[in-house]
């Protein structure tokens, strides 16, 4: 079995600071993505190395500090996953929607409170 993470993010307040601070600490330079109603600044990433790929995310009304990292696992239609998390003692937050030329994603919480 392949890596079963396929995305991370890290949700910040403060999109300077938190940048600030990254790129700081591990060397590198982040660059802006675009996204729907959100500021992002991905991880480098590449195709052929190791690794789950991801960004800093700030995004209105959710709330950053405690559960503010998601990780996103890949799958084949998340809408089968999705159509197990309620039965599994879950919840779904956002149901399967699209974010582009990157797929589609659906949003669920775990039986801790983790999204």
């Amino acid at each position: 079995m392949e890596n079963p993470v396929g995305w991370f993010e890290i949700y910040v307040e403060d999109m300077g600071r938190a940048r600030k601070f990254y790129e700081s600490v591990l060397g590198v330079k982040l660059g802006k993505q675009e996204g729907p109603d959100v500021e992002m600044y991905n991880f480098p990433m590449s195709t052929q190395a190791p690794g789950s790929p991801g960004a800093l995310v700030r995004m209105p009304g959710f709330p950053v500090g405690g559960n503010s990292v998601l990780v996103y696992f890949k799958c084949e239609d998340c809408a089968v996953e999705e159509e197990r998390v309620v039965p599994a003692g879950g919840r779904v937050q956002r149901p399967k929607m699209s974010i582009g030329e990157y797929g589609f994603i659906s949003l669920a919480y775990d039986t801790e409170g983790n999204m």
